[in-house]
């Protein structure tokens, strides 16, 4: 990858993971929350494989996962990090319009609030639409097999990750969030 799409990449992901953990800090008390086993194994372990997947492609030697999907031109790269940047402010945005009631792990808050404005008019788990995003977004830059496996994982690990969630909004919310169900798709307007 020429350097500038590596630098401008490099800086897309810090922006998303420096805002996480500054905004971090005024999160809500959580009032319930998945047990840690369970989220090291379901959500943070296929993260790091997303991760590990996108890194550095001479760990992969001339396997299929190096085989190229698009070719390695500007025009891709630009595409890729259009995708990422998109993917990162709208991760940013929406975990903004969350505020106090956003948590890395599934959680009821205290005085847990639904929010159904800005993207989450749009769509209910914006912040794993622009995840999702990023990472395809990374994908299209690598532009190998490999990226394509990474986006998968996250896509299986956020779906099971956001299945949960609902059910702890539907009980928690009830009726309200059934209808924001009903009129608001999960990760892709219209479609998904």
């Amino acid at each position: 990858m020429p350097p500038f799409f590596a630098v401008a990449l490099r800086i897309t992901w810090i922006a998303v993971l420096g805002y996480w953990l500054w905004a971090a800090r005024s999160a809500k008390p959580a009032r319930q929350q998945e047990p840690f086993a369970k989220r090291l194994w379901v959500y943070w372990l296929p993260l790091l494989v997303a991760v590990f997947l996108l890194g550095p492609g001479d760990r992969f030697g001339h396997s299929f996962l190096r085989e190229q999907f698009v070719p390695h031109t500007t025009f891709v790269y630009s595409l890729g990090l259009a995708l990422a940047v998109s993917g990162a402010a709208l991760a940013i945005l929406s975990r903004m319009m969350l505020g106090r009631n956003w948590s890395a792990t599934v959680q009821l808050k205290q005085e847990h609030e639904l929010i159904t404005t800005g993207p989450y008019r749009l769509v209910r788990h914006p912040i794993y639409s622009g995840l999702l995003l990023l990472f395809l977004g990374n994908a299209v830059m690598v532009g190998d097999w490999r990226g394509l496996l990474a986006v998968a994982i996250v896509l299986a690990s956020f779906w099971r990750k956001l299945r949960l969630e609902e059910t702890w909004l539907t009980e928690h919310f009830g009726e309200s969030y059934r209808l924001y169900q009903a009129r608001t798709k999960a990760l892709i307007p219209e479609v998904l």
